[in-house]
């Protein structure tokens, strides 16, 4: 599997049209075979791990309206790379990206001058001494391995200087959404009636399930860094998602003024179409409402990296009682031009999010949170089997459970700090739970999750 298409557009051909067909006619063809497909292709509706979308009656209304927003996030390509995976990865030029759609960043100039990066800082605790941003390295000598990378790299093309690499979006793809305005956002987070006053609002009504970890909410945080594991769950529905991530927070949760960054790695069927970990970001201005969205699939998120796609797999990938793969995600903000920004791996620029996007964030956040999500949908009325992490509690440890490690954050002086104090949260510890502890290796981190559905979760 190698390069598709090379400086024309998405569906050109090299020769050129009848004048009797014109490009409109071919469009509305496409479209009238496209939904005699869907409607013909299965009945009764099925789901299979391999194809996630459920065949249904679409009528020409809602085709032309998927097709319209298609033709507005789905750039024309310089270079068409197809993945090993199933992927289409469309090399888009930089400047032509979905973020620069945004209204408030009409006139907005691509960062060129690489941002400030948070300075390392070392810090004593409990007689040891521990260096922030250190290597990778498990308790009692074991080793995670940080070579975890995205399956379209495997062929060996890649985009070319000048554009980034983006996942095109298809027609299944906005299918399996309820609409178009769904289509890549998430559920708002809404309040819980009890909780500690001092916790994050993450509990909600709408079947979000967390565990994680925590910072105070009165601290002026400018960034937040962590190494995790990366997992394959088992996700039991197509309207289920598991995922590992960072939040970085500010605003009111009770209101609709939340402002949050996120980033980490998920299985989401409904969004992707398959069970595979991808690596995501997020980003909202008002509570979930209407603003932003998973990746690229709306203006924001200004990437600035030619060979890491949004929203691509991750491989390889952790396995029980074998090799631990990981990832290394720091989101911090520029503290000269004020954009956040955030690095994957090793340290690799991946874009950032422009401060104008943010009314809290524009000037810091609040809280930061570490760790992993569920949505659990109760089929047949019981919790959901689908997974959090590797599926293994906390208790289980290394190589069993998953992990969040070296655990920092990013202080008003621009610098890299293992978080002290920390606190916990999970719903239903049956079903999901979190433990932290401290060494010299791995700073402040935590094990999490489990496999939802069990004798004592039911």
């Amino acid at each position: 599997m190698g390069t598709l298409e090379y400086g024309r557009k998405r569906g050109s051909s090299s020769s050129s049209l009848s004048p009797e067909i014109s490009h409109f006619q071919l469009d509305l063809f496409y479209v009238c075979l496209m939904m005699a497909t869907l409607f013909f292709s299965s009945f009764p509706d099925t789901v299979s791990s391999s194809n996630y979308t459920s065949h249904r009656e679409v009528s020409i209304l809602r085709m032309n309206r998927i097709q319209r927003h298609l033709d507005r996030i789905n750039k024309t390509p310089i270079l068409t790379i197809e993945s090993p995976d199933g992927d289409i990865i469309d090399c888009i030029h930089k400047r032509k990206q979905p973020a620069l759609d945004h209204p408030l960043l009409k006139n907005h100039k691509i960062q060129k001058m690489p941002p400030e990066r948070p300075k390392m800082r070392i810090m004593k605790k409990e007689g040891s001494l521990a260096v922030a941003n250190n290597g990778a390295g498990g308790k009692g000598g074991r080793r995670a391995k940080q070579v975890t990378w995205q399956s379209w790299h495997r062929n060996g093309t890649r985009c070319p200087s000048g554009t980034i690499p983006v996942r095109r979006t298809t027609v299944e793809d906005v299918l399996r959404s309820k609409s178009i305005f769904d289509f890549g956002k998430k559920q708002r987070r809404l309040p819980h009636v009890v909780r500690r006053s001092d916790a994050p609002d993450v509990v909600s009504r709408n079947g979000h399930e967390h565990a994680i970890a925590y910072t105070g909410s009165s601290d002026q945080v400018y960034g937040a860094k962590a190494t995790i594991n990366v997992w394959s769950p088992v996700i039991q529905e197509v309207n289920e998602f598991s995922l590992s991530q960072i939040w970085v927070i500010s605003g009111s949760f009770d209101g609709t003024d939340l402002n949050s960054i996120e980033a980490g790695w998920q299985v989401n069927p409904k969004l992707y179409g398959d069970n595979r970990p991808r690596l995501f970001t997020y980003w909202t201005s008002d509570s979930y409402q209407a603003t932003g969205c998973y990746n690229l699939l709306c203006a924001g998120f200004v990437q600035t990296n030619s060979r890491i796609a949004i929203g691509a797999a991750i491989s390889p990938v952790s396995t029980p009682s074998g090799n631990q793969f990981d990832i290394t995600i720091l989101i911090w903000k520029d503290p000269k031009v004020g954009n956040w920004w955030m690095s994957f791996g090793d340290g690799t620029l991946v874009g950032y999010w422009p401060a104008q996007l943010f009314t809290h964030l524009a000037d810091h956040a609040t809280m930061v949170e570490w760790g992993g999500e569920v949505v659990n949908s109760r089929p047949d009325g019981d919790h959901t089997a689908t997974q959090m992490g590797s599926g293994q509690f906390a208790g289980d440890g290394f190589a069993k459970a998953s992990y969040f490690r070296n655990i920092e954050l990013v202080d008003s002086d621009n610098s890299l700090t293992s978080v002290q104090d920390i606190s916990t949260l999970a719903e239903n510890t049956n079903c999901y739970d979190i433990k932290s502890s401290y060494s010299s290796d791995w700073g402040t981190y935590f094990y999490y999750g489990g496999p939802g559905k069990n004798p004592r979760c039911p």
